[in-house]
């Protein structure tokens, strides 16, 4: 009766291990939600917060595997009185172990996917990214195991937290390949860019063969069974494998990739990234006036798009492109118009010190205040211009304005004015119609 009490005692200590669901869930929950961007809802980045989570989720999940080993290890003896394989118990612990993590990160893979859907999402979920997370989560809890297995001390649990916290800690994103092994860390995916899935293969097949290689190695050293010397070696095979494969990717994790914009036709066509479709109405109200003011010019447009970042800003073919900020902080319209006046500079001509008179002309096209320049007359005399005058006026200098070459006679010319279709005159007597004549 005495050793059914303590084996009881021992399925008892095992439920205990439920109380670390709630904890690691919590754990993984904090660290996503610091990899989700606020304002953008990209799928790619909803595997990035994932598999960053499991750096901080991974120590964890380690240090508690250790902590329970290490609980258990003086019951041993118990399971020594039955016929079965001195590696099935630790194998039963492990199954437990790796249950109770895969099912915190279930619970944190809900909320990312729920944050993700509750806005307009872009991109396509991946998998392989869950999958590739999951298996760093494994490997963590396998390693602080067996750890706590061989070494049966109190303070391993804490000597495996800080060791593997070391580990997650050591990855500084785009920086190296080493990065890329489990647990990798990933930069923010940008825009029009997605991660590469050989990438994620790699670390799927790196955690899952190292994983293996160590549940193997600790069943032969406890059962002697050296046959398992064989799949011993597959997997470490698979293991150099996959870390040959994230070598040969230098620390590129993400390739270019075309997204099909969303776009509003009215009254200009603006085409932005599915993810930022929130930034149409008021990046048309910001580029309607400017567009209307080049209108007639060689730098006209009537419609906007948004690019990549590597893509330059231009305005060719009466299409204008631009680049936006992700988040979409403050101001972030005005900024992408700002980009369509910029682009229309000639580089060459205005690498000399900034023309204060284009930058009149620009405060004028972008609704800004304008500022301050050496005549002060020339700048009364545009102002007093009404905006169509200002727009003929436009289309007749703007190479200077292109140029960087406005000059204060320019502004002096005679004032523009709106072309007359018909007008009255008095026909002199000599040349008055006769009105007999009718």
């Amino acid at each position: 009766m005495s050793d059914l009490g303590r084996v009881l005692r021992l399925d008892a200590r095992r439920t205990a291990l439920l109380v670390s669901v709630p904890l690691l869930t919590l754990v993984g929950t904090a660290a996503a939600a610091l990899s989700l961007c606020p304002s953008v809802a990209y799928w790619d980045n909803a595997v990035v917060a994932l598999v960053n989570a499991v750096r901080l989720l991974g120590p964890v999940a380690a240090a508690l595997a250790a902590w329970t080993a290490v609980r258990e290890r003086p019951l041993d003896y118990l399971r020594d009185l039955t016929a079965r394989s001195p590696a099935t118990g630790v194998l039963f612990d492990l199954l437990l172990l790796a249950a109770a993590a895969l099912v915190s990160y279930g619970a944190v893979t809900a909320v990312v996917v729920a944050a993700t859907l509750a806005r307009d999402q872009a991109g396509h979920p991946q998998p392989m990214g869950v999958a590739a997370g999951a298996g760093s989560l494994v490997l963590h809890v396998v390693a602080g195991y067996l750890a706590g297995r061989l070494v049966p001390h109190r303070a391993t649990a804490g000597f495996v937290l800080g060791l593997t916290a070391v580990w997650a800690a050591a990855r500084v994103p785009g920086v190296s390949w080493w990065s890329l092994l489990p647990p990798a860390a990933f930069d923010r995916i940008a825009l029009f860019t997605a991660l590469r899935p050989e990438v994620l293969a790699d670390q799927v097949t790196w955690a899952a063969g190292l994983t293996t290689a160590l549940i193997l190695g600790y069943v032969m050293w406890a059962t002697r069974r050296f046959l398992l010397v064989l799949p011993l070696v597959v997997a470490l095979a698979a293991t150099v494998t996959a870390t040959l494969g994230l070598h040969r990717t230098g620390g590129g994790t993400v390739a270019p990739v075309a997204a099909e914009p969303v776009c509003r036709e009215w009254p200009l066509t603006v085409c932005v990234h599915p993810a930022l479709r929130d930034a149409l109405p008021r990046l048309v109200a910001a580029a309607t006036p400017v567009a209307a003011r080049l209108n007639g010019t060689p730098g006209a447009f009537t419609a906007l798009e948004q690019r990549p970042m590597w893509v330059p800003v231009a305005v060719n073919g009466g299409v204008a492109t631009v680049h936006l900020d992700e988040e979409l902080s403050g101001g972030y319209a005005a900024r992408a118009v700002r980009q369509i006046s910029d682009s229309l500079k000639d580089a060459t001509a205005c690498a000399a010190p900034p023309n204060e008179y284009r930058a009149l002309v620009d405060a004028w096209l972008l609704d800004d205040e304008p500022p301050a320049v050496p005549d002060p007359d020339a700048a009364r005399r545009f102002a007093s211009w009404s905006e169509t005058a200002r727009r003929a006026w436009l289309r007749q200098h703007f190479a200077a304005y292109r140029t960087c070459a406005l000059v204060p006679a320019d502004f002096r010319t005679e004032r523009p004015r709106r072309p007359v279709l018909a007008k009255h005159v008095r026909h002199p007597a000599s040349h008055r119609p006769n009105r007999s004549a009718r």
